[in-house]
């Protein structure tokens, strides 16, 4: 690390900090995320004196997907760059030779003068900074209340960089900057769960207060579910870890297309997935079939991957029907269910079952079919006969879709 100069005395922020740290413990707590914050706090370190050209903190959050986040605010920009960086970054040369990194392994800080001219950039991003004119860049490690550290830097383009009062105040202000952080770090890791585990839509409402049981409401919805034929079998015939997988992959060909369609996937059951498509457009049937093509689609890429592997391929059902259902809390007083239930549920299950006897692997109700009169997918099903579904009491026509997408 290159060893600063000798800070004139005379530079320092011309007002004390009293009105940022205030701004921090109350306007700033009804700004909607961190990086409003992390906008709202640099643009007053500016006005306030401090030689500021560049800010950013990073966080690592609970995510299945997300080892942790950066968020960059620069001088003179409204927009605030958010960086996402996916599990297994830490093996990267992106991460090993990061200033970042010397933080999240216990260094009490980084920093780094870049316009000395015997300067030695122990790392490739002063030398990006460089180029861009900075002349000092200073990491701080924020630790919150469960142990966790994460980081914080200041980079700026005045000659000399900052003065010691500068980091001085940089430094009162950072117990409450990084409360704050951590409030919306608590509630974006509350939301990310809620997603992972029950679904957005669901999360939103929980989130909003309804989390008593029976709360809900009933909707109109088309219904999926779908499910992996021969489990019991493979996962007999397969070890703990290639069984895990095999039905990871499974729902990534179904999950991917219900999702991209708008479609809201509730519960994975065993093998089997639950999904709707409430009703709020007249093209939401006509995007649940599009997902149901997506998703065979995909599984004959998987399952031709398979093949080529020497492996068995996989079979599958999938069933859409539309109707009423009812939204919301089940279960019992101390554990509660997100979901939907009711007697057009139970039908696209009868539904789905019977696929394992018919040829085809969509199924689709007569009552679905009538929901797309008139929309484009509307001639795309054929029909299969008449059947009678345990514990349904009136005979059901079912149809399938043809090879070719729409």
């Amino acid at each position: 690390m290159a060893r600063a100069r000798a800070p004139d005395p005379g530079r320092h922020w011309p007002r004390h900090p009293g009105p940022i740290l205030d701004w921090l413990i109350g306007e700033a707590r009804r700004l909607p995320d961190g990086g409003a914050v992390l906008r709202g706090l640099g643009e007053r370190l500016v006005a306030a004196g401090l030689p500021l050209r560049r800010a950013s903190f990073h966080i690592r959050t609970l995510h299945p997907q997300l080892f942790g986040m950066g968020f960059y605010w620069q001088r003179g920009s409204d927009e605030v760059r958010v960086f996402e960086a996916q599990h297994g970054i830490e093996a990267t040369a992106l991460f090993l030779q990061s200033p970042m990194r010397l933080l999240f392994e216990g260094a009490a800080a980084v920093r780094q003068r870049l316009d000395l001219p015997d300067a030695e950039l122990a790392f490739p991003l002063y030398s990006e900074l460089r180029d861009e004119g900075l002349t000092d860049y200073v990491a701080l490690p924020m630790s919150f209340s469960d142990g966790k550290v994460h980081g914080t830097t200041w980079s700026s383009d005045r000659p000399g960089g900052f003065a010691t009062g500068d980091l001085a105040q940089i430094e009162d202000l950072l117990p409450a900057y990084s409360l704050l952080l951590e409030i919306h770090l608590d509630r974006r890791i509350a939301i990310n769960i809620l997603d992972t585990y029950v679904g957005h839509r669901a999360g939103e409402r929980i989130l909003e207060g309804q989390i008593t049981r029976g709360s809900g409401q009933t909707v109109q919805a088309a219904i999926w579910f779908c499910d992996l034929r021969g489990f019991t079998a493979l996962s007999e015939s397969r070890g703990r870890d290639e069984t895990l997988d095999c039905l990871n992959r499974f729902f990534d060909c179904m999950a991917g297309p219900v999702e991209r369609h708008g479609g809201e996937i509730l519960k994975f059951i065993g093998d089997a997935m639950l999904a709707i498509f409430p009703l709020e457009t007249e093209q939401a049937c006509a995007r649940a079939v599009q997902a149901a093509i997506d998703a065979r689609s995909a599984m004959a890429e998987h399952n031709e991957e398979l093949c080529t592997g020497g492996q068995e391929p996989l079979g599958f059902g999938i069933a859409l029907h539309v109707g009423e259902v009812m939204y919301g809390n089940i279960g019992a007083v101390n554990r509660l269910d997100f979901t939907v239930i009711g007697p057009a549920v139970n039908l696209a299950s009868r539904i789905e079952a019977l696929s394992r006897v018919l040829d085809p692997n969509i199924l689709v109700s007569d009552a679905f079919v009538q929901r797309c009169a008139g929309l484009p997918c509307a001639g795309a099903f054929r029909s299969v006969g008449t059947h009678r579904l345990a514990g349904i009491a009136r005979p059901v026509e079912l149809f399938t879709l043809p090879e070719a997408d729409l």
